[in-house]
């Protein structure tokens, strides 16, 4: 079995602080990804740094204190990418592979973006980029005998099932049309799966990410925005998937939930 749980920590050392420490000692997970740890490792505290009994990467912004992707892995892999060769996002922490037996895993931190402003237009550049990119990692690894899954935070709401309050949000980025085209052109052209999707087909949800402000995570007013996309074989093998919505919202380490889907070996 292979079990990948992805999660945006909304700040590494924020978030070791309020019960991330405790979550990751008792995980089953067989890799962690994470988003958004906005720090450099010197400034993370061991325990998460380099946390006993697994293999760290840690991949920071060029900028002090944004965006940041770590991958976590019980086995020491056999290959590490950084960025995926961009000449504008490699130094950006938005990306980082491994190479484990038979299996490429990535942690994306796709940008945020928002409607009319520069940051919409960075993210649309990313986009672009990385659709050319993920083309040539499955064809790159099936060429190989090898499946993919790049988890992470995409930063958009695939369909209406995806978010509750869809009328509301039509015009803002996240879930603007062109946003959703391109996740329908990830799935068609560059041919990967929605695992959790594949999973739950037609169910609202299940959601990631909800607000810190008024009461959206009592009341489940949700995004899911946090994806498994696989290639085909190893989204076949998916037997399980589950958010790890934390029991009240005191409890919560981010504003998003861990995301695990247990992956049955290959044949």
């Amino acid at each position: 079995m292979l079990i990948v749980t992805s999660v945006n920590v909304n700040g590494l050392r924020a978030a070791a602080k309020k019960g991330f420490v405790e979550w990751l000692g008792g995980t089953s997970a067989d890799v962690v990804c994470l988003q958004e740890v906005r720090a450099e490792p010197q400034q993370l505290p061991e325990a998460v740094r380099e946390p006993e009994g697994w293999h760290v990467v840690h991949a920071p912004a060029e900028a002090k204190g944004r965006a940041g992707v770590s991958l976590y892995t019980r086995r020491e892999p056999d290959r590490v990418q950084i960025g995926f060769g961009s000449e504008e996002f490699d130094r950006s922490g938005r990306y980082v592979e491994a190479d484990l037996p038979g299996v490429t895993v990535a942690s994306l931190y796709l940008p945020s973006g928002e409607v009319g402003t520069e940051r919409q237009d960075e993210k649309l550049r990313f986009m672009g980029e990385f659709h050319a990119y993920l083309k040539g990692l499955r064809e790159r690894a099936a060429a190989e005998g090898r499946e993919v899954v790049i988890c992470g935070d995409w930063n958009i709401a695939h369909q209406q099932a995806d978010l509750k309050n869809w009328r509301g949000n039509t015009k803002n980025s996240g879930f603007l049309p062109e946003e959703r085209a391109w996740l329908d052109e990830v799935l068609a052209d560059a041919a990967y799966v929605d695992v959790v999707r594949a999973l739950n087909p037609g169910a609202e949800g299940p959601y990631t990410w909800w607000s810190y402000r008024g009461r959206a995570f009592d009341n489940d007013a949700g995004w899911r925005i946090d994806y498994h996309m696989a290639t085909a074989g190893l989204a076949a093998r998916a037997v399980k998937a589950e958010v790890e919505r934390a029991s009240s919202h005191a409890a919560r380490w981010s504003d998003h939930a861990p995301v695990t889907v247990t992956y049955a070996p290959g044949a």
